[in-house]
């Protein structure tokens, strides 16, 4: 079977930390499978990551990538309207295509039908299992340490802690297993269902099905991607049903620091409470039937110097009584030791 490799389709979002997060992911995690990437707005002869940056899918073919890779994640999940002509020129280049926004390709005719001209795939990362239900209490019975990354609101770096934690994990010899509920998590570990794209009332059932299938692909740890944040008005909705879905024995709380209220959200402003409030408020919402706790805090300091992230960490410690650090700016030892902490 032939690897894939990546055309990353990133148009005007490159640089961009919030709606270029899915580029950002792949290229942290599956970097090896990502020959370039495509955005116009960039300087000719740019890179990132150590990828080259090209100003057309034609440009592109020099590296002989297989696969475009919708490398946004827009507000809404909708594609601008210039990149519908995009995925067409991909298309035409016999490019397979891989698509994590809400607008799903394959249920676009005409692109189906030039799909099938040419012989490539429409991949929609988003769209669910048909065979969906209501949670059934299967979560309940999954022999497993479940983990769940929770937040302070959207694009923060839930999935990232959760690949560092799991990443740490492994390197121990510990059973881990990364559960993916995203668009991003599922490019990079090629299996789960995003959440957000779930009916509402099965969230919790999808949820249930991934730490299940999980603990079949021989997890001892589960690390479940979270989504969204409680306090968000937007997306809190598929925040709690993820939660009570994978049902988690262990929380882990990330926070951006410096952030002190809720980005893109009209109605505003929306506050983010402090850390003991965070904390209070996803132990008080568990299940009844499977109490959760917090047992550490995962910062993002990427907008502080080395300085200022340590005193960050130190003052998130005395705030909360909680271990805390920066999982990927000084490694993820401190919170895998504090999950792996029994009780």
């Amino acid at each position: 079977m032939e690897s894939t490799r990546y055309l990353v389709l990133a148009e005007g979002y490159s640089g961009d930390p919030h709606y270029g997060k899915t580029m950002r992911g792949v290229l942290r995690y599956r970097r090896e499978d990502v020959v370039a990437i495509l955005d116009t707005t960039r300087t000719p002869g740019d890179t990132e990551g150590g990828v080259p940056v090209v100003q057309s899918v034609v440009e592109s073919l020099r590296y002989k990538p297989n696969t475009a890779l919708v490398g946004v994640a827009t507000q809404g999940g909708r594609f601008p309207p210039a990149w519908v002509e995009l995925i067409r020129e991909c298309i035409e280049h016999r490019l397979n295509i891989e698509n994590g926004l809400h607008v799903f390709l394959s249920e676009d005719p005409n692109l189906e039908e030039l799909a099938h001209r040419y012989g490539v795939e429409l991949r929609d990362l988003r769209r669910p299992p048909a065979d969906l239900s209501t949670a059934t209490g299967a979560n309940l019975q999954v022999p497993a340490t479940i983990v769940l990354t929770v937040g302070s609101d959207c694009a923060i770096g839930k999935m990232t802690v959760a690949l560092e934690l799991d990443r740490e994990a492994r390197a121990r010899g510990i059973e881990s297993v990364f559960v993916p509920t995203g668009q991003t998590g599922i490019t990079i570990a090629g299996w789960g269902i995003a959440v957000d794209a779930v009916v509402a009332d099965f969230i919790a059932g999808a949820a249930e099905r991934l730490v299940v299938e999980g603990h079949e692909r021989g997890g001892d740890v589960l690390w479940v991607e979270g989504q969204g944040s409680l306090i968000n008005p937007v997306y809190s909705g598929v925040t709690l049903g993820l939660y009570h879905g994978s049902a988690p024995h262990k929380l882990v709380l990330c926070h951006e620091s410096g952030r002190d209220e809720i980005e893109g959200c009209g109605g505003g402003p929306h506050p983010i409470p402090p850390l003991p409030e965070l904390v209070e408020l996803h132990e008080r919402i568990a299940l009844p039937a499977r109490p959760a706790r917090v047992v550490a805090v995962a910062l993002n300091t990427r907008r502080l110097d080395d300085e200022g992230a340590r005193a960050a960490i130190s003052a998130a410690e005395a705030e909360t009584g909680l271990p805390a650090d920066d999982p990927v700016r000084f490694g993820a030892g401190k919170i895998v030791d504090a999950v792996c902490v029994e009780g």
